[in-house]
């Protein structure tokens, strides 16, 4: 029997409510933790009130928000369906010929339009917010002040105190910014009065010093000097050189694609970056393996019994999978496994487990 559009409304709009009502709960609870846990970081810091800091919480939201939806459509999932089958709903579709792939289809349309959503809007609109966080959270919980911009001219790379700052720019780097080629470092006193200009053939980061070859050196109102090596004292080190690009969440799935080939072609490694947009890439399909692994573990419960013991199990297998998520995304950041299976290969193994697991109950 073929799904009448009536019908297949219904459905989707049950699932749709289900699905708000969990995810709204959990979005709350992240909101919440996140905010204690911001306090508790600023709680000795008398220049940080409240309004920044649920200000910097609701910035980060939208990013919180994007890592529950696969827990949002596996409990909204469980919720709905069990709550179908209870008062019978699903009972008398069965019996009018309607077989659970179809009943399925219409959730299943809107967990990938949620996905693709997710991806194509939520995403940038969620990476602006965070970059503006972390820009929140630099200033005034880790007081960091130097900072890195890769773009096709080359890098930027900015080191200050309270005494000054330095404006690195490098047209070539290598060994991930260990070794600057064509180099030139503009030195400032307090925010923008210039002192001298540094032009280096060649600089390498040592431990506290920038060690230099083929140096010209100009001032204002001085001559230019030429020396063969010349060193100037850094407090900058290759982890903090690293630690200084901007996170993947903070990048736009549409700007990905060309900052990765744009950080590639300075010499740095874009594993991460190439990680994350395969990942985003995937959240639909893992968004849709979640409502089959919900619809195992909650359409036969009228038949079988033990209602908490299948619920509590598909928590567990929830809270397995994002594990298994976890571990394989951190073995392909490591480079241990390749990019693309570490990124596809939870979407794939859990869209393959539910289609297998229900293939077998329910026409089996």
């Amino acid at each position: 029997m073929r799904l009448s559009p009536t019908l297949s409304f219904y459905f989707g709009r049950v699932y749709l409510a289900g699905f708000g009502a969990v995810f709204g709960l959990l979005a709350f609870l992240a909101l919440t933790f996140d905010t204690i846990e911001l306090l508790r970081r600023a709680g000795t810091r008398d220049d940080i009130g409240l309004g920044l800091i649920l200000g910097m919480s609701l910035l980060k939201l939208p990013t919180l928000a994007q890592k529950l939806l696969p827990f949002s459509m596996l409990f909204g999932g469980m919720y709905t369906l069990t709550r179908l089958t209870r008062t019978n709903e699903l009972a008398v579709t069965r019996a009018a010929g309607v077989s659970v792939w179809q009943f399925l289809a219409p959730t299943l349309i809107i967990a990938m339009l949620i996905g693709i959503a997710t991806v194509t809007v939520i995403n940038p609109i969620g990476s602006a917010l965070l970059s503006r966080y972390e820009l929140l959270d630099a200033k005034y919980m880790r007081g960091r002040t130097s900072s890195l911009a890769v773009s096709t001219a080359g890098l930027w790379l900015r080191e200050a105190d309270r005494d000054g700052q330095v404006v690195i720019h490098a047209l070539r780097v290598a060994k991930q910014g260990v070794e600057l080629n064509d180099a030139i470092f503009f030195f400032y006193e307090g925010s923008d009065r210039f002192v001298r200009r540094i032009d280096a053939r060649v600089a390498w980061l040592r431990d506290g010093a920038w060690d230099m070859e083929g140096v010209l050196i100009s001032s204002p109102d001085r001559s230019a000097q030429t020396l063969t090596t010349y060193s100037v004292p850094t407090t900058l080190t290759f982890s903090r050189i690293n630690d200084s690009f901007a996170s993947p969440d903070t990048l736009s799935f549409w700007a990905l694609p060309g900052f990765i080939s744009t950080l590639e072609n300075a010499g740095f490694s874009a594993l991460r970056h190439r990680l994350y947009l395969n990942s985003i890439l995937a959240t639909p399909f893992l968004l849709c393996a979640m409502v089959l692994i919900a619809a195992t573990f909650s359409l036969r419960l009228t038949r079988r019994g033990g209602t908490g013991l299948l619920l509590v199990g598909g928590v567990f297998v929830g809270f397995l999978l994002y594990f298994f998520s976890e571990l394989v995304l951190a073995a392909g950041q490591s480079g241990t496994v390749p990019v693309s299976l570490a990124a596809w290969s939870p979407a794939g193994v859990s869209l393959l487990l539910g289609m297998a697991t229900l293939f077998h109950l329910e026409d089996g």
